[in-house]
């Protein structure tokens, strides 16, 4: 049988320790290098692509909207007639349809932007395994070199001259730890940023499905508000011109009675034994109905019957019938029951404020009553032919004004 010397199986075990130590290297730096799978890269860089096609259609709806308030201001801006009023209507209603389209566009771009952060959360968790798990045996081989004895040392060095190279192939792994060490911290980070831009993309997904029903909701109020104007003119110009008096004659009787009633009621409130006798308090405005969309802003310029009268207050939508909430502790200073007209309530507040709520379809409160905040005092309206709502209104919402010494100032400066 053949046998083997001592000097060769020595030789033998050592080529063999290197072959294994020099392909755990090999290997080690091979990982070092891979980054994403191939197919995991092609799909995030489709969908890279997929969401700048949609950014693209979305500025193509900002261009066609700017086009659409321009011909409103336009229209606004011309002598108030039937014709121009169902072009503002038309334009405004074309303007909702593309505010549907883009609230839509932008949630497939957020369902994409989710995907594609999915998928690199999956790549950093993996190259975060694999960078463990490579650092694991690293540092393995490292503590397996420092466990060889001297007498290792000397045979090896006396037998083999391949094993000075040992040094440098050990230098060469503290290096690849400490490098891979920054990989994984740098990968980790990453996965946690990715993480946090998912939560971000997902709360504004459902943020944007809320906006999707409320679009949804302004749309169909731009098709009744044309559908109630012709039918309530039957496309006649001198029954249009017949409205739109009516409804700026009850706009300056509502604002006219506002200022005097609120002045008798200060004036009764100051006289000892009038019946008003609880102090006034004032700790900031609540929401009168649920927060929501503003449909109208104070003064707003895009306001549909702007060159009739100024919008002195915010239009927040609301259900018809959604209950109105005293936006602050005072006195009843008007509940005025127009009937099928404009029906409204008028608060005398602490330091000089009031407030209106206007288009309401029930009163709840009587003059001279004393209310808190936060106490229900009517039912929102505006819904077009309905008691309260007053004539060419544009669909449900709550007329809300605050009012400083008699002035309209802006509610959003007040509202908590």
């Amino acid at each position: 049988m053949f046998k083997l010397s001592k000097k060769s199986l020595i030789f033998i075990v050592v080529a063999v320790f290197i072959t294994v130590f020099s392909v755990s290297i090999y290997c080690f730096k091979t990982v070092l290098a891979t980054t994403q799978p191939a197919n995991s890269s092609q799909e995030i860089n489709d969908l890279n692509s997929s969401i700048t096609q949609k950014k693209k259609q979305l500025e193509q709806i900002k261009s066609q909207q700017d086009a659409y308030q321009k011909a409103i201001a336009e229209k606004q801006a011309q002598k108030a007639s039937l014709q121009n009023q169902i072009a503002i209507v038309n334009n405004r209603l074309a303007e909702a349809g593309l505010n549907l389209d883009q609230v839509k566009i932008d949630i497939e771009t957020t369902n994409l932007e989710i995907q594609k952060t999915n998928l690199e959360i999956t790549d950093n968790d993996q190259k975060v395994t694999t960078s463990k798990a490579h650092l694991g045996s690293a540092i393995k081989l490292l503590s397996q070199e420092g466990n060889k004895s001297q007498l290792e040392i000397i045979l090896l060095n006396n037998y083999l001259t391949d094993y000075i190279n040992q040094v440098k192939y050990l230098q060469d792994i503290n290096g690849k730890i400490s490098e891979n060490l920054s990989s994984l911290k740098l990968a980790k980070e990453d996965l946690n940023t990715n993480k946090t831009n998912l939560s971000s993309s997902k709360e504004r997904l459902n943020q944007l499905q809320q906006q999707l029903e409320q679009q949804k909701v302004s749309l169909a109020s731009e098709k009744n508000t044309k559908d109630y104007i012709l039918d309530e003119t039957k496309s006649s110009e001198a029954e249009y011109q017949r409205l739109l008096a009516q409804a700026k004659k009850e706009q300056q009787t509502a604002a006219s009675d506002i200022v005097n009633l609120e002045k008798v009621v200060r004036d009764k409130i100051n006289q000892q034994g009038s019946g008003l006798n609880i102090p006034l308090t004032y700790d900031g405005f609540i929401w009168p109905v649920p927060k929501n969309t503003i449909t109208a802003y104070f003064h707003d310029p895009s306001y549909p019957f702007r060159y009739v009268f100024e919008h002195p207050a915010i239009d927040i939508r609301a259900s018809q019938g959604t209950p109105v909430k005293a936006a602050a502790s005072g006195y009843v200073g008007r509940a005025h029951d127009g009937g099928m007209g404009y029906s409204y309530i008028m608060l005398v507040h602490a330091d000089g404020l009031a407030t209106v709520y206007g288009h309401v379809s029930r009163i709840y409160v009587k003059n001279d009553e004393y209310v808190t905040q936060g106490q229900i005092i009517g039912l929102s309206g505006a819904m077009p032919g309905t008691p309260g709502a007053g004539p060419l209104t544009t669909g449900p919402h709550l007329h809300f004004e605050v009012r400083l010494n008699g002035i309209p100032v802006n509610p959003l400066e007040y509202l908590q």
